[in-house]
């Protein structure tokens, strides 16, 4: 009789969900849905976006999170098994040290005027126009939390941002109001498996104000209820380290930090935001901010009804 076949989902992820009682459908799922290729549908939603996330790890392995835009078309898949990104290196984001050749890559794509996105991560190899996506995972996500918005170009994307980066330690007055004001951010995240490096990159949303920053400089996030993949939370459960980006839509800024996180057992000095399963914490110890990191800007349109159901620390 052959041996069964390695489940889809790696420990951390399998222990999350164990801890829910859904391991076992999950693992019929993730056999279901996780896939070594791109499904015609996902070759023909790249190469209409503007915008990519892309979750990457520096040589001292920081992970980073990052969003960045071109010409419709600038993502295209040749074939089944890699997404050719055509991008030029961007020595302003923190993200392009861990996009070298051969580096594990995690990328989003999303749509914010429809809500449909894919998600792939697998090791790249660089060319001249960028560089070409292995893909080892690929999956759908459902869109539940995402909040409409509609694209604008302001400038070429092909042209550099004009203002230096701004590096820090610690949150200043306007970042904290950034991230208190925030309905949308990404999270990085990776774990170093037998079978080789897995980096993931996640899109969280909810109500302006549902993420809190302390007094300590630690952010505190609600989990609200999602597929029960566990991606995010299960690389975390592997390796507390995670890369957060706030993007400010209406300028084209990008907050980025890179720093240690945590799992929370309960919740977080007794309160409890409504719609939330459980919460983590993270620690930026690297921030830089990007004030025109995007050619592009996104005007809201609509917000997610599953966000309008969630609670706010406010």
């Amino acid at each position: 009789m052959d041996a069964p076949a390695p489940s889809p989902w790696h420990q951390g992820e399998i222990a999350l969900q164990r801890l829910l009682g859904v391991d076992v459908r999950m693992d019929e799922v993730g056999r279901r849905v996780l896939r070594d290729h791109l499904i015609d549908q996902h070759r023909e939603f790249y190469p209409l976006l503007p915008m990519v996330v892309l979750g990457a790890v520096d040589r001292e392995g920081d992970v980073w999170a990052t969003l960045r835009a071109g010409r419709p078309g600038f993502l295209h898949a040749p074939d089944a098994l890699r997404l050719t990104v055509e991008l030029a290196r961007e020595p302003s984001d923190p993200a392009e040290a861990g996009m070298e050749d051969g580096a594990s890559l995690a990328l989003l794509g999303i749509d914010l005027g429809t809500r449909r996105r894919n998600r792939l991560n697998g090791p790249l190899s660089r060319h001249a126009r960028g560089f070409d996506l292995e893909v080892h995972q690929s999956f759908g996500n459902c869109p539940k939390y995402i909040q409409l918005r509609q694209v604008r170009v302001v400038r070429d994307p092909s042209e550099p941002p004009a203002m230096p980066p701004i590096v820090s330690r610690g949150l200043d007055d306007a970042q904290r109001a950034l991230i208190e004001q925030a309905d949308t951010f990404f999270v990085a995240t990776y774990a170093d498996l037998p079978g080789g490096r897995q980096v993931d990159v996640s899109h969280r949303g909810g109500r302006a104000g549902f993420v809190h920053v302390g007094e300590d400089g630690w952010l505190t996030i609600p989990d609200f209820l999602g597929n029960r993949f566990f991606n995010t939370l299960g690389n975390i459960a592997l390796n507390p380290r995670a890369g957060l980006v706030f993007p400010d839509f209406s300028t084209g800024g990008l907050l980025q930090m890179t720093g240690e996180v945590e799992l929370l057992s309960d919740r977080p000095e007794g309160k409890h935001l409504e719609g939330a399963e459980r919460y983590w914490r993270f620690r930026p110890h690297r921030i830089v901010w990007r004030s025109d990191a995007l050619p592009i800007r996104y005007d809201f349109t609509e917000w997610s009804p599953f966000a309008l159901a969630t609670g706010t620390w406010r």
